[in-house]
C-alpha cells in the first residue's frame, strides 16, 4: 500500500459510486492503473464490498439503543448461541465482545421503544443473560463508516 492507494480508500470510503475517471483525477494517474489498484485492493481484502448508506429516519428506524450484556456462563456452546441468537435479530446492527464489566455490546436500531422491548424479550426468551443494561441514544452526534487511514501502513 502506498500514499495513491490511501487516497483511493479515502475517495471511495466517501463515495463508492465516484466515477473512475474522477477517483483517476483525483489521485493524478490514468484511468488504467487506478481501475488495476482498485482491483488489487479489493483482492487483497482491503475493500471488502461497497454498500449503500441508508437513511434511517426516512425508514423509520430512527431509535439506537446500546444493550450491554453481561453473563455468568463463558464457555464456547454458550457464545456460540448467543452469536446465532443475535445473527437471526435484524435489528442489531452492531455486536462486539468485550473488555472490562461488560461481557457484550449490541446496537439495535428500531423505531420506537415498543419495537425495542420486542427485540428484548426475543433475546432474552432465547437464552439465559445475568444482566441486559440498555440506554438509548438521544441524538447521534458523529456517525461514520468510514474508516481511519492514517495508521495504515504505507511504503513508499
Amino acid at each position: 500500500m502506498d500514499r495513491i492507494d490511501k487516497e483511493i480508500l479515502a475517495l471511495l470510503q466517501e463515495n463508492a459510486d465516484l466515477p473512475l475517471t474522477e477517483i483517476a483525477a483525483r489521485v493524478k494517474l490514468s484511468s488504467t492503473p487506478c481501475w488495476r489498484r482498485i482491483q488489487r485492493l479489493e483482492e487483497q481484502g482491503y475493500i471488502q464490498r461497497r454498500v449503500a448508506i441508508l437513511d434511517a429516519e426516512k425508514l423509520n428506524v430512527g431509535v439506537t439503543v446500546f444493550v450491554l450484556l453481561r453473563t455468568n456462563r463463558h464457555n464456547q456452546d454458550w457464545f456460540e448461541s448467543l452469536r446465532e441468537i443475535v445473527n437471526d435479530i435484524p435489528e442489531v446492527v452492531d455486536f462486539y465482545r468485550m473488555s472490562g464489566n461488560i461481557d457484550y455490546l449490541l446496537r439495535v436500531i428500531v423505531p420506537d421503544i415498543a419495537a425495542y422491548d420486542a427485540v428484548y424479550k426475543k433475546l432474552t426468551s432465547r437464552i439465559e443473560i445475568f444482566e441486559v443494561s440498555s440506554s438509548f441514544a438521544m441524538e447521534e452526534l458523529k456517525h461514520t463508516s468510514a474508516l481511519p487511514l492514517n495508521y495504515a501502513a504505507i511504503d513508499d
